[in-house]
């Protein structure tokens, strides 16, 4: 049975402090769409075009108009941090944690308790390819190397199904392969894939739309604050869609190996 996890519906962001409904001042204009649990979702468009704040809104950190529901309910305040992780587009932490500290900072709202946690931290850390950072500083590290301390960080935090309200969890990732090298980008994309098989629904901001069309099950274009198109990859992924949103003429193939679309500049 497919299982609708998060909703959004006619949802629009204003500039805070803006009273009309100018061009100016509308961030996010009416969009919809939806995730069932164990799906990836591409947000994709150009600069500006609202993917962040529209990520911001379903992290409930920014006020919206319209209707957002993860598992049915609107009001997620109380569960959202058991339920919910958010690798924002830039993670600012400035104090000499050790590596793992920073990881388990994620298990502050479980009760899965101290040695459980210490193992999650652990096999986040692996799954990232950090295990040998552990004991160093964060603020030692490279930039590509705090990012992936940010995600073993997010990951850890939804890890468990049991740790959820109803098994609910939901992951929101904006930009993650920011500054990593191409084994590493490999590396998560394939960790997304995993946590979705265990039914996290997955929502990623990406500018790289090949990796999109390779890891995500769906896509949200968004054009100027608005939807442009929504649904599976082929659907939304086309020559007139990427024209549309970055003034380019591409061509469309198909991956030798996995059958997605593979965008091609001209």
């Amino acid at each position: 049975m497919i299982r609708r996890l998060l909703d959004i519906d006619k949802v629009s962001i204003r500039v805070q402090g803006a009273k009309k409904s100018t061009a100016h001042s509308v961030l996010v204009n009416s969009v919809s769409c939806h995730v069932n649990a164990g799906e990836v979702l591409a947000i994709i468009g150009a600069n500006g075009a609202g993917k962040s704040t529209l990520l911001n809104a379903i992290a409930g950190d920014i006020a919206f108009t319209g209707n957002i529901t993860i598992d049915g309910v609107s009001d997620q305040a109380k569960l959202r941090a058991r339920q919910i992780a958010v690798l924002p587009q830039l993670s600012l932490l400035n104090f000499p944690y050790r590596v793992s500290e920073v990881v388990g900072l994620a298990r502050i709202p479980h009760d899965s308790g101290r040695q459980r946690d210490d193992e999650i931290v652990q096999e986040a850390l692996t799954l990232m390819d950090i295990s040998y950072l552990s004991e160093r500083l964060y603020t030692e590290l490279s930039g590509g190397e705090k990012q992936r301390v940010q995600l073993a960080r997010v990951f850890a935090q939804i890890w468990q199904q049991a740790d959820a309200p109803n098994g609910t969890r939901l992951l929101l990732l904006d930009e993650p392969t920011a500054a990593l090298d191409l084994g590493h980008q490999k590396l998560l994309m394939g960790a997304i894939r995993e946590l979705a098989s265990h039914g996290v629904a997955v929502v990623m901001v990406l500018h790289d739309i090949n990796l999109a069309a390779r890891y995500a099950d769906k896509a949200l274009a968004l054009l100027c604050s608005e939807r442009l198109a929504f649904g599976t990859i082929e659907q939304v992924i086309t020559r007139q869609n990427i024209k549309s949103l970055f003034d380019v003429d591409v061509h469309i193939a198909q991956h030798p190996e996995h059958n997605s679309p593979v965008v091609i500049g001209l």
